[in-house]
């Protein structure tokens, strides 16, 4: 299977992937009374909240990496933590450049 794989590229996917499930769920679970269009708007106009929910997310980051980890997939685990370092990037930029 190719989620067994220790590549470095996977762990990179995994990494930028993995956070978009945390977004969706962060949506579902406070904000599924708006829209995906509405949700987007506030984002949009409250930028704090787009940093704020970014560092949520990436804690499906960390349960990933723990994973790898745990399994001994160094390669992966160093593309997950390298993508989790750009979300974290972004997401201070949002909070004090945005």
């Amino acid at each position: 299977m190719i989620l067994n794989k220790d590549n470095r590229k996977l762990g990179l996917v995994l990494g930028f992937l993995s956070p978009l499930v945390g977004f969706t769920m962060y949506y579902l679970a406070r904000f599924s009374i708006f829209s995906v269009e509405e949700f987007w708007q506030v984002l949009m106009m409250q930028k704090s909240l787009l940093s704020g929910i970014i560092s949520l997310a990436l804690i499906v980051n960390v349960v990933v990496f723990t994973l790898y980890i745990n399994k001994r997939k160094d390669k992966t685990a160093t593309g997950i933590f390298i993508a989790t370092c750009i979300y974290a990037i972004v997401a201070l930029a949002f909070k004090w450049f945005f």
